[in-house]
């Protein structure tokens, strides 16, 4: 299974279904999100609500199948259930499952594509054997849901930097899905004006591997494009480095004073895939 639905994916609550398809018009993918954006007593009206804007047949829905997550509630709840009962009646097969903790509750999911999201102290530690399962295509980790699995008050250090062990996590549930060859999510950034920290964030989840981003509010969407989108200049340099180890042919080269290696191809060969070249 592949999943290319970003880099850009925008959460919208379920029970406001009015913002449904801005949210599909302003991001790469929307969210539609039945756990945490929605309080217990409107949990049932926001399943309303999804099968609400499907077309009188049941088959013509207001939002892009392909371009659709619903965020479902943890497996075990009795919300768990009657969100698939739900969406049994729709088109919709990409879930996020919220707090996903053991490859066994992805089984339960079959029939799914499955955005694991990793929040807890259980689905950090259980990333590997989560990611493994074949129905999952993605993972993706959250950084308060975790805090406060641990017992602890806050994800990040007063100067906004990720806590020492919310980097940890990042970095084993990155590992975690590339290892098993599936994409990898870069969790929402909460602190919706401080753009200029959204957009460090974001270089770095380039950087480092991310596919996508999540966002929480449609002014995100455009500073995680831009960080995903490498520049003319970058695109120039990387079609020049591929060029040139063509021409070499040889599994090492110098270009420009520089030794050119396998790796560092494959940066360059990501930039372009980046670029959608």
């Amino acid at each position: 299974m592949t999943f290319l639905m970003g880099p850009a994916l925008l959460f919208c609550p379920a029970d406001r279904p009015e913002r449904y398809q801005k949210a599909a018009d302003r991001a790469d993918t929307v969210i539609v999100d039945l756990e945490d954006a929605v309080a217990p007593a409107d949990k049932q009206r926001a399943r309303g609500a999804i099968l609400a804007q499907l077309g009188s047949a049941g088959d013509v829905p207001e939002l892009d199948p392909s371009r659709t997550i619903i965020r479902i509630n943890p497996a075990g709840t009795e919300e768990f259930g009657k969100d698939l009962h739900c969406l049994k009646h729709t088109p919709y097969r990409h879930v996020m499952l919220a707090k996903a903790e053991s490859a066994a509750q992805l089984r339960e999911l079959d029939g799914f594509s499955v955005i694991a999201l990793c929040e807890t102290a259980a689905g950090i530690v259980n990333a590997a054997a989560i990611a493994a399962e074949p129905n999952v295509v993605g993972l993706m980790w959250g950084a308060e849901d975790l805090i406060a699995s641990l017992g602890g008050t806050s994800s990040r250090n007063d100067d906004g930097g990720y806590r020492a062990v919310a980097l940890h996590a990042r970095s084993t549930v990155l590992l975690a899905a590339r290892a098993a060859g599936k994409e990898a999510v870069d969790s929402v950034y909460v602190n919706i004006p401080d753009l200029d920290g959204l957009a460090a964030e974001s270089r770095d989840a380039v950087a480092s591997g991310f596919g996508s981003k999540a966002c929480i509010h449609p002014n995100q969407v455009a500073v995680v494009r831009e960080a995903y989108a490498p520049s003319e200049e970058e695109v120039a340099t990387a079609r020049e480095l591929l060029d040139a180890a063509a021409a070499a042919g040889t599994g090492v080269f110098q270009h420009k004073g520089s030794m050119i290696d396998g790796p560092i191809l494959k940066h360059a060969e990501a930039t372009l895939r980046r670029a959608g070249h």
